[in-house]
């Protein structure tokens, strides 16, 4: 059995969020909606899936590759636009194995639920949360549920002097200070950093997202220095990196530095070599 996954394009109720990666991309409680439905899936009996994906397919080509993971046989298909239901099921039902078409289905909600989640940022902030209890999947290792209605990751380190309140959810390779106050109804993602007597309360905090000790974030997602307000939808950048930043550029520009750090380092370690080079160059060019 086989199905076609719709990768959704921007929507403009969340449009913010488009600024970090690919709706279908953006980790929510640690893994994004593509890995969540790829296990749901692969769970079910489905063999081989096609994704189509209009906004940065390479984001997503990078999180499912070619489906081993689950098991499955994946292929991600950039389009040029985001296809509809019946427009995915005319071009490519022939396409799968023997026809075998079971599902398409847009990536515009979790698993077993029939509510869109970007058609506001509170409709989404409440999908997390109905979520939270499914999201420790069958595949998933490393988050355990400390306490009733706590979940915390990998190489976490949480101070004894912190409060935690649940329902929350703290990922991998996060630390929590002395005194900070997390939760109720918070999310922590992956490689985030909480000082000492910080306050996330009813709040996402994005992956690598520094949270500093005078910062109190309320009723919102903090995701480096974009704090945008759930409830109403206001946006704004932090005024100042000591009370909320990114540790790390976004991936597109991380993967630029990396590139060219990589060349300066080449430069660095083999300067005279490229000097001696370019002059054996020119003195054949002058000859």
């Amino acid at each position: 059995m086989n199905a076609v996954l719709i990768c959704p394009s921007a929507r403009p109720a969340v449009a913010n969020l488009t600024t970090f990666g690919p709706l279908a991309a953006i980790p929510l409680l640690g893994e994004s909606l593509v890995e969540y439905w790829l296990t749901h899936l692969a769970l079910n009996g489905i063999t081989e899936v096609k994704i189509l994906s209009d906004d940065r397919p390479e984001q997503i080509a990078a999180i499912v590759r070619n489906g081993a993971r689950w098991g499955l046989k994946a292929e991600v298909i950039t389009e040029s636009r985001e296809l509809t239901a019946g427009q995915a099921e005319i071009k490519y039902a022939g396409a799968l194995k023997n026809g075998s078409l079971k599902e398409i289905l847009t990536l515009d909600r979790f698993p077993g639920s029939m509510t869109p989640i970007f058609t506001s940022y509170s409709d989404l902030f409440a999908a997390i949360f109905e979520w939270m209890p499914k999201a420790q999947t069958p595949d998933r290792v490393g988050m355990r549920e400390i306490r009733p209605g706590i979940w915390a990751g990998l190489h976490t380190r949480i101070s004894p002097e912190a409060h935690l309140h649940a329902p929350c959810w703290i990922g991998g390779n996060v630390f929590i200070g002395a005194n900070a106050i997390v939760g109720p109804m918070t999310v922590i993602e992956d490689r985030s950093f909480i000082e000492p007597e910080a306050q996330v309360i009813s709040s996402v905090i994005g992956p690598d997202t520094f949270v500093g000790r005078i910062a109190a974030i309320h009723d919102s997602i903090a995701w480096g220095s974009l704090l945008i307000n759930w409830k109403s939808g206001a946006s704004a950048q932090a005024p100042d990196p000591l009370l909320l930043s990114a540790l790390r550029p976004p991936l597109l520009a991380r993967r630029s530095e990396g590139m060219f750090a990589r060349v300066n380092d080449l430069y660095a370690r083999h300067k005279d070599d490229f000097q001696l080079f370019w002059k054996h160059l020119l003195m054949n060019k002058e000859g």
